[in-house]
């Protein structure tokens, strides 16, 4: 059953970010054909996960929740993961004069030959392209 409603998760916050942001929950278990015990359990997970937040509304006298994406879910943001792997080997972590360095400060990131070699290396691993003006 978990493996099936974590099959649904990505379909329904499809659903409701093709809906306009929104939806009324009874309306998303129709169209996933989920019964109120696995559609419960979904939105459990949606809303556990902060992918989706419950507001309680009264339709037609009944009441049910709408379910609303959660900011970070709005298209006009850019989501970013990161692994620790990135930042492990960084230099200012066995970097003599780190409390000295800091932006506006002699010694400061930017300018640092061991900070500049350390990314010059992560974005050649990475093929990235650089341009250069």
């Amino acid at each position: 059953m978990v493996k099936q409603l974590a099959s649904y998760e990505d379909v329904a916050l499809k659903l409701i970010r093709e809906n306009g942001g929104y939806m009324l929950q009874k309306d998303l278990w129709k169209k996933l054909k989920l019964d109120s015990r696995e559609g419960s359990r979904l939105v459990a997970r949606l809303v556990k996960r902060g992918l989706i937040k419950r507001e309680e509304v009264t339709v037609n006298g009944r009441k049910t929740f709408k379910l609303i994406l959660a900011k970070s879910n709005n298209s006009d943001e850019l989501l970013v993961r990161v692994s620790l792997r990135s930042i492990l080997n960084i230099p200012c972590t066995t970097c003599p004069i780190i409390d000295r360095c800091g932006v506006g400060n002699f010694y400061e990131p930017s300018t640092c030959a061991l900070m500049d070699s350390w990314v010059s290396k992560i974005a050649s691993s990475r093929k990235l392209v650089t341009s250069t003006p």
